[in-house]
């Protein structure tokens, strides 16, 4: 569902008002009770929700989880020093 952004005339209020696309527009201020509302043109936005949209989505190739191949390879260094990653020769290993 998309995130509407609205601001009173009378009074200046802002609120942002999460509404299926079907509804409404809102025309009643919650600050003041005047209907003086009128919706704001603003980027678009939206929610990504549920587990695993961002593994199967948008995706090239053999790449399945690319925050996890950096992970594993800086875990993999052996490196005892959190300031110094994988190629700094800090493990005697480089990347």
């Amino acid at each position: 569902m998309p995130i509407y952004e609205y601001q009173c005339q009378s009074c200046g209020h802002e609120y942002e008002a999460l509404q299926k696309i079907s509804d409404a527009a809102l025309t009643d201020c919650p600050a003041c009770n005047k209907p003086d509302l009128v919706k704001k043109i603003s980027a678009a936005g939206f929610r990504l929700k549920g587990a695993g949209w961002y593994e199967t989505d948008f995706k090239k190739g053999g790449k399945k989880n690319v925050a996890g191949d950096s992970a594993s390879a800086a875990a993999s260094c052996g490196s005892t020093n959190s300031s110094e990653g994988c190629g700094s020769g800090a493990c005697g290993k480089t990347a």
